[in-house]
């Protein structure tokens, strides 16, 4: 059996690295992968929760495993080192691979490629690297229409479920990147925000809705602009309390995301009883 190893990150399904593995893939029916997505630091804004890091990496990872199950590969994959250069070695070491593809973004957005990643590898490795170049303007990952949801205390709400539906119900393929920030940095506060994650998860999954999810750093604007330098989304939905219950309206986050972002931000008012943490 042949082994590629792919390293990717923003660019994991990219249609140009599609195509170049179903290639491959022709000429080797045996053909499986390998996908390394390393752990990607924002470019601006602190990282308070640091395990936000990894989580987003994991959520990135399990989307593209299943977008190359989906074409048929046969595909495993791990999270690597937030260095793509170590992360890259590391696998070359655990797996032993045949060749190696590297996807980036073009050389004018590519961080890695300032970093001269792919010569590095190729001479540090001996082994063949193929260097796939992705424009997300127009070579996306699928699904291209991705919404990330931001709540807490109202996550679990009928008025979220309700909009979120009809927001699917406008594309044939939707997913839902929910991010419920921490209410602290210790680990109780992760224990509890993960359980909460996952009950949301559950009910919106039982909607029939497509949804994936993260803890975010305890500061609800920070776990936002992380989570839109980690996914590429088309809207984001951010879900409070009423104005007179929530901490987050007395903090302007809804409008300070929307001078942030570049897509469009909307903002859903959900009654979810008395308020004990502040969203």
């Amino acid at each position: 059996m042949t082994e590629i190893l792919v390293v990717a990150n923003e660019t994991w399904g990219g249609r140009r690295l599609r195509e170049l593995l179903e290639q491959r893939a022709k000429v080797n029916p045996s053909l499986s992968i390998r996908l390394v997505v390393p752990q990607s630091l924002p470019r601006r804004g602190s990282v308070i929760y640091l395990q936000s890091v990894r989580d987003a990496a994991q959520v990135r990872l399990d989307l593209a495993l299943s977008v190359l199950e989906d074409l048929g590969f046969e595909a495993s994959g791990e999270i690597g080192d937030s260095d793509p250069f170590n992360a890259t070695m590391d696998a070359i070491a655990d797996h032993k691979p045949d060749e190696i593809v590297i996807s980036t973004l073009p050389a004018t957005a590519s961080g890695w490629l300032r970093r001269d990643l792919v010569e590095r590898v190729a001479e540090a490795s001996g082994i063949s690297v193929q260097h796939v170049i992705s424009d997300l303007e127009d070579d996306s990952p699928p699904p291209n229409d991705t919404t990330l949801v931001v709540a807490n205390r109202t996550a679990s709400s009928a008025e979220l479920t309700t909009h979120l539906a009809a927001i699917a119900q406008s594309a044939s393929e939707h997913l839902f990147i929910v991010v419920v920030p921490a209410l602290g940095g210790d680990t109780k506060s992760a224990t509890e925000a993960q359980d909460h994650l996952n009950d949301v998860l559950r009910q919106l999954r039982d909607a029939g809705l497509t949804v994936a999810g993260l803890v975010g750093d305890p500061d609800p604007f920070t776990a936002t602009i992380n989570a839109l330098q980690f996914f590429r989304v088309s809207r984001v939905v951010i879900s409070t309390l009423p104005e007179t219950k929530s901490g987050w309206l007395r903090a302007d986050l809804v409008e300070r995301v929307r001078h942030y972002a570049v897509c469009p931000v909307e903002h859903v008012v959900a009654n979810a009883g008395e308020a004990v943490t502040a969203n």
